[in-house]
């Protein structure tokens, strides 16, 4: 009887392990399938969870521009979706976003004021304010003094009248390629240009050194490349 029973006991043993074996290899196989295609697509996890996107769809004041990071000066406007206002900087001429700042050494302090060589952009919404172009046209004019400075390639300044509130600057336009820029003098630091184009429901105002009008053609195509290239794809 005791025989009987032992051997009962291991048959049924060899029936439970060969019912196991399927399902250990299945489970085995399965891992193994999803380890492989883990493996496969690591490297696609990896790339999109690094770092920032390389440009940003931004809406200001209902105008869409594709904005790329890296030139997004101030980290808390480095997001999608709209905004009220983005500020930006741009290599001259290159036009690309600048490159990390570096660390900044006493050494570095001591040394002269280096010069501007970036575009600075601030894209605003302007909620129906008076446009660059009216301004231009019937602001500045009460401000002007009355004789024109013809300058070389095209370029005229007129100077704004002391004591006005444009007093200590100076009006550049040219006709073609267009551009118009309000620039501040020269003094204790180098003078800046300002100059405003409406895009939509924003106004661009882009901030340059004076100095860079003794080659105005190309700031002015600069300026206009920089609006393609922000928003006239869309």
């Amino acid at each position: 009887m005791t025989v009987f029973s032992s051997s009962l006991s291991s048959a049924r043993a060899r029936r439970q392990t060969g019912h196991l074996f399927p399902i250990i290899a299945g489970v085995g196989l399965g891992l193994a399938a999803i380890a492989f295609v883990a493996y496969l697509l690591w490297p696609t996890w990896r790339t999109e969870s690094a770092g920032e996107p390389g440009q940003l769809p931004v809406s200001v004041g209902g105008t869409l521009f594709n904005v790329p990071t890296d030139a997004v000066r101030m980290k808390i406007q480095r997001h999608s979706g709209p905004q009220e206002r983005i500020d930006l900087a741009f290599d001259y001429p290159s036009l690309t976003p600048p490159l990390a700042p570096k660390h900044i050494t006493a050494e570095m302090v001591d040394e002269a004021v280096q010069p501007v060589d970036r575009i600075f952009l601030s894209i605003a919404a302007h909620h129906d304010a008076l446009s660059p172009e009216t301004r231009l046209r019937t602001i500045y004019p009460r401000y002007l003094a009355d004789s024109a400075t013809q300058l070389e390639s095209g370029l005229s300044m007129r100077a704004f009248r002391d004591g006005t509130p444009y007093g200590g600057e100076d009006l550049f336009s040219a006709a073609s390629p267009l551009l118009n820029a309000r620039c501040m003098r020269d003094a204790e630091t180098p003078g800046m240009c300002l100059s405003e184009r409406r895009v939509g429901g924003a106004d661009l105002t882009f901030r340059f050194p004076r100095s860079w009008l003794s080659q105005w053609r190309e700031v002015a195509d600069a300026l206009e490349h920089l609006t393609a290239q922000l928003h006239g794809a869309h």
